[in-house]
């Protein structure tokens, strides 16, 4: 018995040996099985990545390619820009060297004829000299020989002399300026002619005169009162509003507006129509109604400025003188609208100042402000031309300017070519038929102004003012006024018309 236990117990001690080994082998088995696998996908992790890496590395090549060609097209669109721009710059400076000298060759032209003007009145100083002379040597001769036949003083005689030679020379001086005159106005007013018509020709500038409407229309004699309101409620918050006076009288469907200034009745009336077509006119509304349309005349008046400025080529503008132009719309002299005015005398400056070969920008730009201080003239105290200039200089315009508007009334003497070109072309644009109105009674007055002053001067018979006032035909009597003394008459006529008109 006990063998068989003992038997047992070796057989399983065995079992369990050759199970310990069994295992043990199994686990090595597999330990290997699965280092393969593992070496397996690892390899397989490599090879994946390696393929992305691949992957990675051509995506990154196209994308530098690409990168490369978008800078190489931005490089070369670059160039050609900056061509294009050298191209222009060099254009602007052929321009430029092309007008240099075209300038270098009108001032030598200037040059050569100041030198045959100077050579001219060099020729004159020597004969007025050798009359001079030839005068000196026939007064010793006659001093000599009143000596000899009336025995009187050598003082005596010398008087006698002079006041017989003082008639004789006026005379003579008399009889140079009138020659001298006369060749200059004929060669002078053939090419002021030929500059005025041209210009006047180049600038068709529409001969009708604008005017602010101040009469607004109503549908029916009802909304008169809806229009005044409660005990007047209305008809004053639209007066205090506008700063405008509005008169409901017996006229028919219609508000008559009355008011110095021209934009504040404007605001009156389009606020007022609007405010008929709304139908709600209350005070509040009224208010609001008045400050929108205010909103609207300002966006208006500062476009209308930036348009004159574009149409007649003006750059650099102040934005203040921009509104100021633009406020001349709404402001009329004599019945002109003076915001077509002055862009007709700046046209006019432009051609006038190519034909004279001087800077036609500036010449333009002096036109075109010459009367801004109308903008303002009801507002500040003095003339327009005073204002007009105290602005330009304010905006730091240039002398020239300032002085083209300050002289174009006369009020100051002109400096410039510029100045007295504004002047002409003020009186052009002015001038013209149909420009400007003028009542009956003022019109009559300044003719008669005009022929009583010619009238005051001795030898003058009659004298009727023609062309509206424009030119003063005078009748002498021929035993008092000869030829030349008509011209020195002729001048001191032109000095006091001047001076009292």
């Amino acid at each position: 018995m006990f063998e068989m236990i003992k038997e047992h117990i070796i057989v399983v001690l065995l079992i369990f040996i050759g199970a310990l080994v069994f295992g043990y082998l199994l686990r090595i088995l597999m330990s290997k099985l699965q280092k393969n696998s593992y070496e397996q996908q690892a390899r397989k992790i490599v090879d994946e990545a390696e393929k992305e890496a691949n992957a990675k590395k051509k995506e990154a090549r196209i994308e530098a390619k690409e990168e490369m060609h978008r800078a190489m097209a931005e490089f070369e669109k670059e160039t050609k820009e900056r061509k294009q721009e050298l191209l222009v710059l060099e254009k602007r400076v052929m321009q430029k060297e092309e007008n240099l000298d075209r300038k270098v060759d009108f001032i030598d032209k200037k040059d050569a004829e100041i030198k045959r003007k100077e050579q001219s009145i060099n020729d004159r100083d020597v004969h007025l000299k050798e009359q001079i002379k030839k005068m000196e040597s026939l007064m010793e001769e006659q001093k000599n020989k009143l000596q000899q036949i009336s025995g009187l003083s050598k003082e005596e005689a010398k008087k006698i002399l002079l006041s017989s030679l003082e008639d004789e020379v006026k005379h003579e001086a008399a009889s140079l300026i009138r020659r001298v005159e006369t060749e200059t106005k004929d060669k002078s007013e053939k090419e002021a002619k030929k500059i005025i018509s041209l210009a006047i020709q180049r600038c068709a500038a529409d001969h009708v005169s604008e005017t602010t409407i101040s009469t607004v229309s109503l549908p029916n004699d009802e909304m008169k009162g809806r229009i005044i309101g409660r005990e007047g409620r209305n008809i004053r918050a639209l007066e205090a509003a506008t700063g405008v006076d509005v008169i409901i009288d017996d006229t028919p469907e219609a508000v008559i507006l009355s008011g110095f200034d021209n934009i504040r009745k404007e605001i009156a009336r389009i606020s007022l129509e609007r405010l008929i077509v709304d139908g709600r006119i209350h005070p509040a509304r009224i208010e609001e109604m008045v400050e929108k349309v205010k909103k609207e005349i300002d966006e208006q008046i500062r476009e209308a400025g930036e348009q004159i400025a574009f149409d007649i080529g003006i750059h650099g503008l102040h934005q203040e003188e921009i509104r100021l132009l633009g406020r001349l719309k709404y402001r009329t002299s004599y019945g002109q609208n003076v915001y077509d005015h002055s862009k007709e005398v700046a046209s006019i400056m432009g051609v006038m100042a190519s034909e004279l070969g001087i800077d036609v920008q500036l010449a333009k730009r002096a036109g075109l402000l010459h009367d801004i201080g109308k903008a303002v003239d009801h507002e500040v105290e003095g003339s327009h031309a005073q204002i007009g200039a105290d602005l330009a200089k304010k905006f730091n315009e240039k002398e020239i300017v300032i002085n083209a508007i300050a002289a174009h009334h006369g009020d100051e003497d002109p400096k410039s070519v510029i100045a007295i070109l504004v002047q002409a072309a003020d009186a052009i644009s002015a001038a013209r038929p149909g420009a400007r109105s003028e009542t009956l009674e003022a019109y009559i007055k300044r003719l008669e102004k005009l022929e009583e002053i010619a009238n005051s001067f001795r030898g003058v018979e009659k004298s009727y003012a023609i062309q509206a006032g424009r030119e003063i035909r005078v009748m002498v009597e021929p035993d008092k006024v000869d030829d030349s003394e008509a011209v020195l008459l002729a001048r001191i006529i032109t000095k006091k018309i001047q001076d009292e008109l």
